[in-house]
């Protein structure tokens, strides 16, 4: 690795580890919101509120993070995989029946409040936005060590980017047609008839997040095993190796259940994960590494061109950042105050 790219994949890892915990907090919540959904269908006068539902989410995937490694996890991935699908369907589907049962005349598409409410709306949505392209990261890196590694990178990209606006902004989309400004931070909340498909909904959702959150806590699981297969005192003796894994993988699960089920705001975690996460992550470091790396001739058209045209993006995505930032803590800060802690959202 030469020295000159050292300061940005020091930077990557941070912003990986960043990105990796603000996610699963967000997923926490969304998991938390499906399950608590499915089981108000069949309750509604249950006594469990939404942080019961966090806490079962958090203790099962305390449970799949025992499994060694990502590739132990492939039934779990298949389902999920299959559930993402489910989802996708299925919640497009609805939103756009519920969007023709109400009346089209009282849905508003303009932004409520001051000018300067609606311009940490927009910065927030930035940082929302951002984290939509956040799910591509992980097939490009999981791609690159496979040779031709440039082949394989712009295969992942262009299927993940494919899958991206297929479901989920097509769900983003319908969701902004079917209810404007008022549509909720997490979509199938927005959604009431018909029950059963709603349900159906929420049941995918829950099963899809599974293994998002696997994907996503794997990166810091994988450092601290790499930090104790370095440490003499463990290298050895394999009953303390799992004693230890799972000491910090429930300190890791603690964390996360824990932030979640005491700030339940779904749309603020997601735009600050995206904002300080995935922007940097996804548009502004690739930028930087290929500046840094110099590969294309400096005396070539190509080469002239594009030396700017990184810059130009790295300069941009790293303002994207800042202000979605601005925006995502404003909003939580504004939250805490409208809202107590381990509020029942």
């Amino acid at each position: 690795m030469g020295r000159s790219t050292l300061p940005i994949d020091i930077s990557h890892a941070v912003f990986l580890q960043v990105a990796s915990l603000g996610n699963n907090i967000a997923i926490q919540i969304a998991a938390g919101s499906s399950l608590k959904a499915v089981y108000k269908h069949y309750h509604k006068d249950g006594k469990l509120t939404l942080q019961h539902f966090i806490l079962f989410f958090g203790m099962f995937e305390l449970f799949l993070s025992q499994l060694p490694n990502i590739h132990s996890l492939r039934w779990v991935n298949a389902l999920c995989t299959f559930s993402t699908i489910g989802f996708a369907g299925t919640a497009i589907g609805v939103t756009i029946y519920n969007g023709k049962k109400i009346d089209r005349t009282s849905v508003s598409y303009s932004l409520q409040g001051s000018s300067a409410s609606k311009s940490f709306k927009a910065f927030n949505a930035l940082g929302i936005i951002a984290f939509s392209f956040g799910d591509a990261m992980l097939p490009e890196i999981q791609n690159t060590v496979r040779e031709p590694a440039k082949k394989n990178m712009y295969k992942s990209i262009a299927a993940a980017y494919t899958v991206i606006v297929l479901t989920y902004w097509q769900l983003a989309f319908s969701g902004y047609w079917a209810f404007g400004s008022e549509v909720q931070p997490y979509i199938l909340a927005s959604l009431s008839v018909p029950e059963w498909t709603v349900v159906m909904a929420n049941l995918f959702a829950a099963i899809q997040i599974c293994g998002c959150f696997q994907i996503y806590c794997r990166p810091t699981y994988t450092y601290f095993e790499e930090r104790m297969r370095t440490s003499k005192s463990t290298s050895h003796f394999p009953l303390r190796n799992h004693l230890a894994r799972l000491s910090f993988t429930s300190i890791y699960m603690i964390l996360v259940t824990l932030i979640a089920a005491a700030m339940p705001f779904f749309g603020d975690f997601v735009s600050i994960c995206g904002a300080i996460g995935f922007t940097p992550l996804d548009f502004v470091f690739p930028a930087l590494a290929y500046l840094k790396a110099g590969n294309m001739a400096k005396n070539s058209k190509i080469g002239l061109l594009m030396r700017p045209l990184n810059i130009l993006i790295a300069t941009w995505f790293s303002i994207v950042a800042i202000l979605g930032c601005i925006g995502a803590v404003r909003f939580i800060v504004e939250d805490i105050k409208n809202y107590k802690f381990f509020h029942d959202m």
